[in-house]
C-alpha cells in the first residue's frame, strides 16, 4: 500500500484500477495479492512475464493479470 506523499503508479490489476508505489515490481504486487509463492503467473500488457523478470518495476498504465493455477476437473 502506498504511503502519504509517495509517488504513485496507476495500474489495472485483474480488471481493477489500482495505485501502487512508484517502482513497485511484479513480485511485490504478487506478494500483496497472494500468500502463495507457487502456481502463479503474471502477464503485463498481455505478455506473460517470466518469473526471472518479476523484479522489474511496473510502468504507469500497465494492465497486469495475476493468475493462480487451480487443480481439479
Amino acid at each position: 500500500m502506498p504511503t502519504l506523499g509517495e509517488a504513485l503508479v496507476n495500474l489495472v490489476v485483474n480488471g481493477q484500477a489500482t495505485e501502487v508505489a512508484d517502482g513497485c515490481t511484479a513480485a511485490e504486487l504478487v506478494e500483496r495479492l497472494s500468500a502463495r509463492r507457487t502456481g502463479i503467473a503474471v502477464a503485463v500488457d498481455g505478455e506473460v512475464l517470466p518469473r526471472h523478470a518479476w523484479d522489474t518495476a511496473l510502468h504507469d498504465g500497465a494492465s497486469v493479470e495475476v493468475l493462480t493455477a487451480v487443480q481439479g476437473g
